[in-house]
């Protein structure tokens, strides 16, 4: 074959793949629909998505970042300095706060993934961005207090464009204290 032929046929083939959409077809970022799903299995572990309104637990927060570019599980891109989180399951996408026990400081996050998987004590993914607001990015795992909020349309709409919600007001001294005693007697839930 002449090499001018194998150099057309090799441009040919690479716009073929072009044209099949060879790259991923992401959702847009909404907040409709929210998707719950059906139970999934991940390393013999099922896990049953449902509504949780009145979620507030006690657990570990660990991050992640190197998946830029990948599907989170409610369709849309993963990008790592968004304010976003993956949970096992909570409904796509949810917001929530998240406190540091370490320091009080509060967040609200979209979560828009699943996972963490493994250890059951690691209850929420933070992305990078998430992890570098909430100040526990250096610490590869932190404990953290998760709740589900109903945050206002202006925070959502921030969210939904990769920007930080409104700050928020660090825990008073006498209620992160309360916290980090029941985190101490393993208290998951409040």
């Amino acid at each position: 074959m002449p090499a001018s032929f194998r150099s057309t046929l090799a441009l040919c083939l690479l716009a073929a793949l072009a044209a099949c959409g060879g790259g991923a077809k992401f959702r847009p970022v909404s907040d409709v629909p929210v998707r719950i799903g059906p139970p999934y299995k991940v390393r013999s572990v099922t896990y049953a998505p449902a509504a949780q309104p009145g979620y507030d637990v006690l657990g570990y927060a660990t991050w992640y970042g190197s998946e830029s570019g990948n599907r989170a599980a409610n369709g849309e891109r993963f990008r790592p300095s968004w304010i976003t989180a993956a949970h096992k399951t909570l409904p796509l996408p949810t917001y929530v706060e998240v406190t540091s026990l370490d320091t009080g400081r509060r967040i609200v996050v979209r979560v828009n993934d699943r996972g963490p998987f493994g250890e059951s004590a690691r209850i929420i993914d933070l992305s990078k961005g998430a992890a570098a607001l909430l100040g526990v990015q250096a610490k590869g795992k932190a404990a953290v207090r998760v709740r589900v909020v109903e945050p206002a349309e202006r925070d959502r709409a921030a969210l939904r464009k990769g920007k930080p919600a409104s700050a928020l007001e660090p825990l008073s001294p006498a209620s992160l204290a309360n916290l980090q005693g029941q985190f101490a007697r393993g208290v998951g839930t409040r």
